[in-house]
């Protein structure tokens, strides 16, 4: 049998997941990444029980737990009383998971470590500064071309996987709509050196509600392994960039978070624009889309990247089913599995958790947090939640969808 030959676009997280995954179960992968290294920008750090079990899947388990945090408890916390409302514990998830925690892992240190594993690989090739310029496909092969550092190039493929981003080039030159809203409020990302643990005895995950200035609050090991907290909140309606970034605006939203009588130990501050956006088609013939290519969503609950590893490795099966025999009509499953499980365990959890955080109605916020800490003091229904929000429900559902 000849070797079939995958190229993936995009070389973040969802991408050499992908191509790890593909190369593992014996396919050729071309992994072409536009920009010249990983992106190390902060973003995505949380990471599920549902997804540990596939890290540990493509043997980067234990590199991974090693160079993050892990986080066993996260609590809801109402802000303008500074109380902590709940308390929920993966542990309770120890029947349903190897891994009952969330580990707190950069999501650039994923890229690295499955890179390295992907060059260690034969049949593998990973090319940096690597832009697609255009594609074209038949019922039988996928034609890319690209503009690498030694000039044009045309790539041929049995597949192609696009995760290239929101913004991806692959989804807007096969036309595919990027359905959905994008939010009037931006997000404000501080992070500082300061230990919050210690300042307020919270977790290392944490959501803190508030009618004007909800946060989230978690904490990460960093590059250094030495530990840092990132805290994320919404922008005010009139506030510029400029102002959202200031050492004034910045120094009052922290103090907000936890007052002290000195200044924080900022290293690092970001603001960007927040969507909820599902592409309208995951695949179009042998194209596939996933991680933020094929949807995007606010951070709260930390879903997104999850959610793209998902369709990563739902991907490499897949290739290897039809590889191996089954009918190409299994492509159609992608669809129904990765969009359709998408907007119901991604898109609609993570509106609610943000309509939860930032409720201005007295009575309505007071409702939803007695509605959060009965859930967590009730151990049946603290686990049904723990079971939606790791996505263990999503990926159980989707082996589910034939």
């Amino acid at each position: 049998m000849t070797q079939q030959h995958i190229v993936v676009v995009g070389a973040g997280p969802v991408g050499v997941i992908a191509s790890l995954a593909c190369a593992q179960r014996g396919f050729k992968v071309t992994l072409c990444e536009a920009e010249s290294g990983v992106d190390e920008s902060p973003r995505a750090a949380t990471t599920h029980c549902s997804t540990l079990e596939m890290i540990a899947n493509v043997g980067l388990i234990d590199r991974f737990v090693s160079e993050g945090l892990v986080a066993r408890y996260f609590q809801f916390w109402d802000q303008g009383k500074r109380e902590r409302v709940a308390q929920f514990d993966h542990d309770i998830l120890k029947d349903e998971t190897a891994y009952p925690f969330v580990v707190q892992t950069e999501q650039h240190k994923l890229a690295y470590m499955g890179i390295d594993a992907l060059r260690a690989m034969p049949d593998v090739s990973v090319r940096f500064d690597t832009r697609v310029l255009d594609i074209s496909q038949t019922d039988t092969q996928v034609t890319v071309n690209v503009q690498g550092p030694d000039g044009v190039e045309t790539l041929h493929a049995d597949y192609v996987v696009g995760a290239d981003g929101a913004r991806s080039t692959l989804r807007k030159a096969l036309g595919i709509e990027f359905e959905g809203i994008t939010w009037p409020e931006k997000f404000i990302v501080l992070t500082v050196l300061d230990d919050f643990e210690q300042m307020m005895g919270c977790c290392y995950r944490n959501y803190l509600a508030d009618p004007d200035a909800w946060t989230n609050l978690f904490k990460i090991s960093g590059d250094d392994g030495k530990g840092r907290w990132r805290a994320v909140f919404p922008s005010g309606a009139d506030e510029t960039d400029e102002m959202a970034l200031s050492d004034e605006a910045a120094h009052r939203r922290l103090q907000h978070v936890c007052p002290t009588d000195k200044a924080y130990d900022l290293v690092h501050r970001n603001i960007y624009r927040v969507h909820q956006r599902v592409a309208a088609t995951f695949r179009q013939g042998r194209v596939f889309l996933a991680g933020d290519s094929a949807h995007v969503n606010n951070p709260i609950g930390g879903l997104g990247l999850n959610s793209g590893i998902h369709d990563a490795m739902e991907l490499a099966t897949m290739f290897a089913e039809v590889r191996d025999g089954a009918d190409t009509a299994v492509f159609d499953r992608y669809n129904r599995r990765r969009r359709d499980l998408n907007i119901e365990f991604v898109q609609q959890q993570t509106v609610a958790n943000k309509k939860r955080l930032e409720e201005k109605d007295p009575e309505k916020r007071a409702a939803a947090l007695d509605q959060i800490r009965q859930t967590a003091e009730d151990p049946v229904r603290a686990k049904q939640f723990l079971m939606r929000s790791s996505l263990i429900d999503s990926v159980r559902k989707a082996q589910a969808i034939v």
